[in-house]
């Protein structure tokens, strides 16, 4: 293991370092800059790796369990009189960010080798390296204005780490040929995503906490409508297929339109354009030839004492039997496939790129859409299952547990 680390170092450096095409192509990602300036960039990200891949701090922390908290406990612990809340949340994530960034560095140390050196994987590899290093070396917080500058650096890698779903669909496409168990690739991407996920959702909070906003407590929010936040991604989601296509199906919402809940929209920012960008662009490609007199799409929405399950049925002629088995998983995408019709394969571009600007990067196209989105469902304690009537159309079920449910929560 140590040689392989070792290795994994070396070729970092020339990676970085190196005069051929690729290793400039890595560098120049970061910015544009004088060949000077790539000189020095090139050492101190050297440094940085070849000091941390071997360094003890990872290992030990990466030992530790992580501790997830359950969003009524973020709810409940959300506000003080004095404040105090703001503090004691920064103590939590001082102790546990570092803890699961480091279990991610482990996963990725674990990668097979030859994904592992894919330039792509490593530079995301090296970004959670960098990360732990700044979280494990700063210092106690004692006073809010300790936490300023923890807030501080909280942004600073939210902005940092915006783009790793984009980059792990990149670099595991391009190694895709070299993977012999796909179990392996998905383990891995399910496992950190939905940490990743998870990260955001501790951090982002934290900074919410700061802000005072009508029906929230950091990011949960004490009186969620679901029907609202379909609507919003609905009238997104119809623009970008009008301006595509010149008409888009119209969505019909049903079923528990007035209920309202605690619960974390952010997941479902994530989840809900999906569904929907996929069943207007599976309406569409099925009436190519009357694209102004299409069905509508039916979103349900059903709401009881443990979950919330929403519903999306279209008619857009259903998943063929062929790849029903394969639309969970990542890296299959009908958008490239697409033989319908030419003017289908590049639908919507990159849509969720502009859902999820600064959060999670596009989906679309890389064949991480509804494999993400069934990761974060079942992450949450959810699920998210497909039932196609072939020939007809297809109903999406998204499940979620509800925050104050009489079901056991889920934890983040």
């Amino acid at each position: 293991m140590a040689s392989r680390m070792l290795s994994l170092v070396n070729l970092r450096t020339v990676v970085i370092s190196g005069s051929g095409s690729r290793p400039v192509t890595v560098a120049t990602r970061f910015r544009s800059t004088s060949v000077t300036d790539h000189t020095e960039l090139a050492r101190e990200r050297s440094k940085t790796v070849t000091s941390f891949y071997n360094q003890s701090a990872i290992d030990i922390a990466s030992s530790k369990p992580s501790v997830r908290l359950t969003p009524t406990t973020m709810l409940y612990s959300g506000k003080s009189p004095d404040g105090s809340h703001i503090l004691k949340s920064a103590h939590y994530l001082h102790k546990e960010l570092p803890v699961r960034i480091a279990h991610r560095i482990k996963s990725f140390r674990g990668l097979p080798f030859i994904i592992g050196c894919n330039p792509t994987i490593l530079q995301v590899h090296e970004l959670y390296i960098r990360a732990f290093q700044k979280l494990s070396e700063f210092p106690p917080i004692k006073d809010r204005e300790v936490e300023e500058k923890y807030c501080k650096l909280l942004r600073q890698l939210l902005d940092d780490h915006k783009d790793v779903v984009t980059q792990l669909a990149e670099g595991f496409r391009e190694c895709r040929k070299h993977v012999q168990e796909e179990s392996v690739l998905s383990q891995f991407l399910d496992k950190t995503l939905t940490s990743r996920l998870g990260i955001r959702m501790l951090a982002t909070h934290h900074l919410a906490l700061h802000e005072d906003k009508p029906d929230f407590v950091g990011i949960i929010c004490t009186r969620l409508s679901p029907k609202k936040i379909i609507e919003k991604w609905v009238d997104f989601a119809r623009r970008l297929c009008e301006h595509k296509y010149g008409n888009a199906p119209r969505v019909r919402i049903n079923g528990h339109v007035a209920a309202r809940f605690p619960f974390i929209p952010m997941p479902l920012d994530y989840i809900l354009p999906e569904l929907l960008k996929n069943a207007m662009r599976a309406t569409m490609e099925s009436h190519l030839d009357t694209p102004y007199n299409v069905p509508d799409i039916l979103v349900t929405i059903a709401n009881n004492d443990v979950d919330i399950i929403i519903r999306i049925s279209d008619r857009g002629g259903g998943v063929p039997h062929s790849i029903l088995e394969k639309v969970m998983d990542y890296h299959f995408t009908t958008a490239e496939s697409s033989s319908q019709d030419p003017r289908m394969t590049s639908m919507f571009g990159n849509m969720v790129d502009m859902v999820n600007s600064g959060q999670s990067g596009p989906m679309h196209g890389f064949g991480f859409g509804l494999s993400t989105s069934r990761a974060y469902a079942e992450y949450l304690g959810g699920s998210l299952t497909i039932q196609s009537l072939q020939g007809i159309g297809t109903d999406v079920y998204l499940r979620f547990r509800h925050i104050e449910g009489k079901g056991e929560s889920f934890r983040i």
